[in-house]
């Protein structure tokens, strides 16, 4: 099986773009969880039932919380692996020192 040239010669296409773009997503995650104290979903009301009680009594009522309130490790982590992933992409493909 023959690989075309660039893949032949060790040149992988679009690594370094995917792991730059992944490194800047992680860093702007790791800045939201510095700023914001909890992360908050809207839940959809629950549906209305005309007759709850079965023959087994009442259903249970779902109370799940539905926010997320970030480690305090996680923003600096967050933040550090980016910048660490950024470094690695941006020194991806070079030849030689």
């Amino acid at each position: 099986m023959d690989l075309p040239d660039n893949l032949a010669s060790g040149d992988l296409p679009m690594w370094r773009a995917f792991f730059l773009a992944s490194g800047i997503f992680v860093c702007i995650l790791g800045a939201q969880c510095l700023v914001v104290d909890s992360f908050v979903w809207a839940n959809e009301p629950p549906p209305t039932v005309e007759n709850p009680a079965t023959l087994f009594g009442a259903p249970p009522i779902a109370t799940g919380s539905s926010d997320l309130r970030p480690a305090e490790w996680a923003p600096w982590s967050f933040l550090s692996g980016g910048a660490v992933v950024i470094l690695y992409s941006l020194m991806l493909g070079r030849s030689g020192p």
